[in-house]
């Protein structure tokens, strides 16, 4: 897919935009006051992947505890500065890496035109980033159309303010709880501009609703190469966000890496416990599906219920199993390499992987 030309953005130790890859964020969802806890839970998203994280900046205290985290972790870190405009010049006083405003709820241009100054002279990046939620001339149009429409326009007119005071290190994100006005908004906002965009659903949702609306979602705009990085927003834990957004990126080919597992849904053919062999695979191989695994190269693996979509239907595969009556094939590359008792499907499924 072709993406859409954006100006690259440095975020600390990363850039956002241009031809940098389609980046994942997640968010911390602890007291950010409380910086060992804050801390930890940045360090469990680092290994999981997680490319920049952002923290709730709810007062001046938690504000001030900002340049602690920043100095015990190694990815990014974002403010996530609502209401005060003071909040946000703490934070870069204590060095985040970028900021994020709302334009909903930080609207005097006297407040703006200080915290742009104060990223200016500081080299950061600040996020304009736009919550349907938050403005007030949504509240009551429920056209997904309208309410984009607003978004976009609510939007440029921030970055109007902000262009006036020539900066224009921004990245801009226009997020809203239902899929089509999202969608709307970020292929309106890309005919527009060239700043990088700041890809989610916001609200999503639990685990299971979350995962599908931000795929559905974040899934269109990138496949219409519009997208430059990706939260993913679930009531969930925060590890979940970046493996959700991962498997968005590796489905559409946007990031490649470790093992992809194909299976079949089974019918009456199956003569196998293909439900919970698949199961008990993606177990022993989860640790490696996240971007820092150990296993670094492109895999993908096969898991089928019968010879129907075996070896043939699963021929581009590069290592796989099909099940027969209480035993199953191992094939590679669309060649059959021996038969297996049912019982060691797993076992000898998973050394041939580890081996290749």
């Amino acid at each position: 897919m072709k993406r859409h030309r954006t100006r690259k953005i440095r975020v600390g130790n990363l850039y956002i935009g241009g031809n940098a890859p389609v980046s994942v964020q997640s968010m911390t969802k602890t007291d950010t006051r409380n910086v060992k806890s804050t801390v930890a839970q940045i360090r469990k998203l680092q290994k999981e992947g997680c490319e920049i994280i952002r923290c709730a900046v709810p007062d001046m205290e938690a504000a001030q505890k900002l340049g602690q985290i920043k100095r015990r972790i190694k990815i990014p870190l974002v403010a996530d500065i609502h209401f005060d405009w003071r909040l946000a010049i703490e934070a870069i006083n204590q060095g985040v890496d970028k900021i994020r405003i709302n334009p909903g709820n930080i609207e005097k241009e006297e407040h703006v035109r200080n915290i742009i100054q104060a990223a200016k002279k500081a080299k950061i990046a600040v996020r304009i980033g736009i919550n349907s939620g938050s403005l007030k001339s949504l509240r009551m149009i429920h056209n997904a159309s309208k309410r984009a429409q607003l978004m976009v326009s609510s939007a440029l007119g921030y970055i109007k303010l902000v262009e006036k005071m020539d900066f224009h290190n921004i990245v801009v994100s226009l997020k809203a709880s239902d899929v089509p006005t999202t969608i709307e908004a970020y292929k309106l906002m890309a005919k527009k501009t060239a700043y990088p965009l700041h890809l989610g659903i916001t609200e999503a949702g639990t685990k299971f609703f979350g995962a599908i609306k931000s795929s559905v979602g974040i899934g269109s705009l990138l496949s219409l190469g519009i997208g430059d990085t990706i939260r993913v927003s679930l009531t969930d834990d925060p590890i979940e966000e970046v493996r959700v957004a991962y498997q968005i990126l590796k489905t559409l080919g946007l990031r490649q890496w470790g093992p992809e597992v194909i299976s079949c849904p089974t019918c009456g053919r199956c003569e196998i416990d293909i439900v919970n062999i698949a199961r008990k695979v993606e177990n022993r191989l989860f640790h490696y599906i996240k971007p820092n695994g150990k296993m670094q190269q492109p895999i993908k693996i096969a898991i089928m219920g019968c010879v129907v979509n075996g070896p043939g239907e699963a021929m581009d595969a590069d290592i796989g199993i099909a099940g027969g009556k209480k035993a199953g094939i191992l094939f590679k590359n669309g060649k059959i390499i021996k038969k297996v008792k049912e019982k060691d499907l797993v076992k000898t499924l998973i050394k041939e992987i580890e081996n290749i």
